[in-house]
């Protein structure tokens, strides 16, 4: 790790917001110059000022050179030291759900049953007019007592009203007996249990029994609160993976139309239904999604057991769920590279990722190798890869959407994967060095509200993985976390700052900026200041991380942070 150039606190001018740019015939686009601070760039390693024109930068360079646009610019930001990046992508978020956690229950903080009790008492409380109780959180692995709550429990702690209360995952949920008697004939449905989570179709139809319980207004505003908060963390674009299983045409289409209408990140929406003809495709893109893919399930979690393996979990004796078989896959694949559309799919087990590299190698000898790489179709979540599915994603040209937080929040030896799958398997998910090394593209992502909008904390947790040999640079997670989500949609001109990109960036009070490489093992060449690498804040764990002062889409501010 070595030192870039001394650094103070710096912030950022207080001047409000600017108004989005002219962009109507006649009108000369807003100019915005942004100088005394550094900006992040390949196209100046030592850039200190920026220009933005409308909705593009305009110009990167030095402090110097900034003087010729002073005097022709419509406003001046100055930094004061303040970092400029490329604004976030976060690559897999469910925006509705990661609302209703920031505005509802969320027990992500519960330290066992009878403290998740006591919230839920004190959250029904609360809400005395609300016909469904929603929560999510709850995560038995990390409880001293390890065992989910009893439908009774839920009963006596709601007073006997409905209750839907998704697990950390959003694979199962626990639901109390209210809510199952919404559901005509659910108790026959696959994954329902007397006394257990509901899994599998069960769950499905719980949770689209609790969500047809809020009212529009109630999911417009669970919607922008999240999108808000994204902006607030320097995220200016968020990829929703919905779907038919996740929520309803009409929380998409609304989703799609609240970040067009208001000042807020872009949302490009991905549409998981499977895809079999033109008419199909042409369904997906009626409703605004870019493609039919993010969370079309070929398994389910490893932390409600319905990852699909190819030998059977440490702690229970099965495999978990096998959603999709390769023909399956090959299908979809097929009809969405026929019809120009990306494909996807969420897989995280050995077993389902076979079935998906499988099918889509299907797709490739129907459709043209050429045809299915140039679509970019993309894996979420992509955790048990082992060197065959690596050399198959690079063969494929498959994108691997992945969440650094996942390994954070259950890696290492005593973690929750190391509980479902024994230590030896668990040290071989999100070998994200194995990945880059390949060649596969990566983009970064949360999986909100399974883990917090926070880009920093998963650049900080790809760099310093719980399994050092699957370590990445701070410089190539970022890259994932940034130009990696635009490339995933099909652009290659954006999440970078140079002349011609979109103007989409934040503005960061920092520390001192380093190249980091956190592992041996990690390629450094790059760490000596005189290859004019640009420089990143100090990620290392326990230090504090940048606090964003200005998100910027579009070349329009959807975040400001008031000085301090």
């Amino acid at each position: 790790m070595s030192p870039n150039r001394p650094r103070e606190a710096p912030a950022v001018n207080d001047s409000a917001p600017e108004p989005a740019p002219e962009t109507a015939a006649g009108h000369r686009p807003r100019t915005v110059l942004l100088r005394g601070g550094e900006v992040y760039s390949p196209a100046d390693p030592f850039a200190t000022a920026m220009v933005v024109e409308g909705d593009r930068v305009a110009w990167v360079g030095s402090e110097g050179a900034a003087d010729s646009f002073a005097d022709g610019v419509d406003e001046t930001v100055r930094l004061d030291g303040a970092l400029v990046t490329p604004a976030f992508t976060d690559a897999h978020v469910h925006t509705t759900a990661t609302g209703l956690a920031r505005t509802g229950l969320d027990l992500g903080g519960a330290r066992g049953p009878a403290d998740a009790l006591a919230r839920i008492r004190a959250h029904a409380a609360a809400r005395p007019d609300d016909r469904v109780l929603l929560g999510t959180g709850w995560d038995d692995s990390a409880w001293t007592e390890r065992r989910p709550l009893s439908r009774a429990e839920l009963d006596e702690a709601t007073g006997r009203r409905p209750l839907y209360l998704t697990r950390v995952d959003v694979h199962s949920a626990l639901v109390s007996t209210a809510l199952l008697d919404l559901v005509p004939g659910i108790t026959g449905l696959p994954g329902y249990a007397p006394d257990a989570p509901l899994t599998g179709d069960a769950h499905h139809a719980a949770r689209a029994a609790a969500h047809a319980s809020l009212t529009a207004r109630q999911r417009t505003e669970a919607q922008r609160a999240a999108l808000r908060h994204a902006a607030s963390a320097g995220i200016g674009s968020v990829h929703e993976c919905a779907g038919p299983e996740i929520s309803g045409e009409d929380d998409f289409e609304g989703l799609l139309r609240l970040a067009a209408e208001e000042p807020l990140p872009r949302v490009t929406g991905y549409w998981a239904e499977a895809v079999t003809s033109a008419k199909d495709a042409a369904r997906v893109r009626e409703l605004g999604a870019v493609g039919a893919a993010g969370d079309l399930f070929a398994d389910g979690s490893l932390g409600s057991h319905t990852a699909h393996l190819q030998q059977p979990y440490a702690d229970a004796p099965h495999t978990g769920s096998a959603l999709l078989d390769a023909g399956a896959v090959a299908a979809h694949v097929t009809a969405c590279t026929e019809a120009g559309l990306q494909a996807g799919f969420h897989a995280i087990g050995d077993a389902a990722l076979t079935a998906v590299t499988e099918g889509v190698r299907a797709a490739a000898e129907r459709a043209g190798l050429a045809r299915v790489r140039a679509a970019r179709h993309r894996i979420e979540h992509a955790e048990m890869l082992d060197d065959r599915a690596v050399a198959a994603f690079a063969e494929l040209a498959l994108t691997a959407s992945v969440q650094p937080g996942f390994d954070a929040a259950w890696g290492g030896d005593d973690g929750m994967y190391a509980e479902r799958l024994g230590r030896e398997r668990a040290r071989t998910l999100n070998p994200y060095a194995a990945l880059l090394r390949a060649g596969v593209p990566l983009a970064l992502g949360s999986d909100s509200p399974v883990t917090p909008l926070g880009p920093w904390e998963a650049v900080r947790a790809a760099a310093f993985h719980r399994t050092p040999e699957h370590r990445i640079s701070v410089r190539a997670a970022f890259t994932a976390h940034t130009r990696g989500g635009w490339r995933a949609v099909g652009r290659d001109d954006a999440g970078v700052l140079v002349p011609g990109a979109p103007a989409d960036y934040a503005v960061w009070r920092t520390g001192e900026l380093v190249v980091q490489a956190p592992d041996s093992r990690v390629a450094n060449w790059s760490t000596d200041p005189r290859s004019g690498t640009p420089g990143l804040p100090d990620l290392t764990p326990g230090g504090q991380l940048p606090v964003c002062l200005r998100t910027v889409v579009s070349g329009r501010t959807v975040h400001a942070r008031p000085i301090e």
